[in-house]
């Protein structure tokens, strides 16, 4: 089947639901600038001076930086959270903002990235579920305490060497902060804010059960695979359809459907066939 054919069946398919998941991974903040991490050699791309160093992304988007060597930890996730506050979120947000309004769609969002693009494009905030946290929140490395807060503080970055000029400190305790953000390895993780948002998620799931739900999954791929997952154990319910668009790794059993193709460009395409 060609493009413009599956673009005109997801249509018909959006048509007739009566709410939308949008499962998104990181190829959806690949079309607004953002670095795809897809292996060491795509964060390396993204950030060569880890590999002068010799370190990968699992070595580096690990916790234990923070308490060890709190500039090097905060070298690459200041430097993450001022790509993400610099970056605008491209048009498919709006597209699917778009959607939601014109054919009065109730709505989540499930996604793993930690950007808070969604809820900075009009994606109201109790209808995002952020499956590993955001960047702009923060907790005690301890921790001392459930406390999670959101944050606008700016950590500057010496970019030759990664590591932070300023190093956020727990309100509570004065200890080092660190991002609320689930890393790999992680032995201190807060995951409250992100558990309510599951508790809203799974509310909105079971309010649905008996009506035609689409799952629009943008841009999530197998290296880690949590919003694959997710997007194919809703896919197992009855009434719900899952369109997967994915350059790289479209592949999805029957009766769902997979677009080979960028998420920006996909969201137009379909946009487009919604409007004949």
């Amino acid at each position: 089947m060609d493009l413009q054919k599956k673009y005109n069946e997801v249509a018909v398919i959006i048509k007739d639901a009566k709410a939308i998941v949008v499962t998104a991974g990181a190829g959806m903040g690949v079309d607004s600038g953002l670095p795809d991490f897809r292996g060491d050699k795509g964060f390396w791309k993204a950030y060569p001076m880890y590999e002068r160093l010799g370190v990968s992304f699992i070595e580096t988007a690990n916790p234990v930086h923070f308490a060890m060597d709190p500039p090097f930890g905060w070298g690459f996730y200041g430097h993450r959270a001022n790509l993400y506050r610099d970056t605008s979120p491209h048009d498919g947000f709006q597209i699917i903002l778009d959607w939601i309004r014109r054919y009065n769609l109730d709505y989540f969002v499930a996604t793993s990235n930690v950007d808070g693009h969604f809820q900075r494009s009009g994606f109201a905030e109790d209808k995002v579920y952020e499956v590993h946290g955001s960047i702009l929140y923060m907790q005690c490395l301890t921790p001392c305490s459930d406390e999670i807060w959101e944050s606008d503080e700016i950590v500057p970055v010496d970019l030759n060497t990664m590591r932070a000029q300023h190093i956020p400190q727990c309100p509570r305790c004065t200890a080092i902060a660190r991002p609320n953000i689930l890393m790999f390895g992680d032995f201190s993780w807060l995951s409250d804010r992100s558990d309510r948002q599951s508790y809203r998620f799974n509310h909105f799931l079971y309010e649905h059960r008996d009506e035609n739900l689409v799952v629009v999954e943008i841009g999530a791929g197998t290296s880690v695979p949590t919003i694959r997952r997710m997007s194919e154990h809703i896919g197992d319910q009855r009434h719900v359809t899952v369109i997967r668009i994915n350059l790289r790794e479209p592949h999805i059993r029957q009766p769902h459907i997979s677009i080979a193709c960028a998420g920006l460009e996909t969201l137009r395409g379909i946009d487009k066939a919604l409007k004949m």
